[in-house]
């Protein structure tokens, strides 16, 4: 049977990718999510090498979605509140441009999207410094090494104490759960 489905792919990087694939997953519409990097000049790089802060790249994640049952912009109103948009050096204790948040876009609507979402978080009063986060377009996207994918079903107990000791649920609940 032939899929006559249009999918297509929005690119988020909000710090650490194991934290960035959860609040996606197996939601109505989403048909995939890789872990991996992008933004960056290496070909093919490795976690190892990624981590060190000087391929260019970002941690990021690749979700292959129906904007039928899940329109982007619904993604990006669940990216926001995943990431600190005011921290220009990274997310919580994960540190250096390969933590940075990031929007990379796949077309011109994604762009719009994006644009006009980060100025509504920006004009929100949620926060008192600048929104920092990049729109940027997309580019070669590879996808990172399998001990990464789908890291919070893997090893559970590891990514609930990487969550909690990286700050980012703490963060979440007082700067975005707060006036919900």
């Amino acid at each position: 049977m032939k899929e006559d489905k249009h999918l297509e792919k929005a690119t988020f990087a909000g710090g650490c990718f194991w934290c960035m694939v959860k609040p996606f997953d197996e939601l109505p519409g989403i048909h995939g999510i890789i872990s991996g990097y992008t933004g960056g000049l290496v070909e093919k790089p490795s976690y190892e090498e990624v981590k060190k802060g000087t391929t260019g790249h970002y941690e990021a994640v690749e979700i292959t979605f129906d904007p039928v049952l899940f329109p982007y912009q619904k993604l990006l109103d669940l990216y926001w509140p995943q990431i600190d948009p005011t921290d220009e050096g990274g997310q919580f204790f994960d540190r250096g441009s390969q933590y940075k948040t990031a929007i990379f876009f796949h077309d011109e609507k994604q762009r719009e999207l994006a644009e006009r979402s980060k100025k509504e978080v920006a004009s929100s009063g949620r926060f008192n410094k600048p929104i920092v986060t990049e729109i940027l377009p997309a580019s070669e996207f590879y996808a990172a090494e399998d001990y990464h994918q789908d890291f919070y079903k893997k090893n559970p107990e590891e990514y609930k104490q990487e969550r909690i000791d990286s700050g980012r649920d703490a963060f979440i609940e007082e700067n975005w759960r707060k006036d919900s």
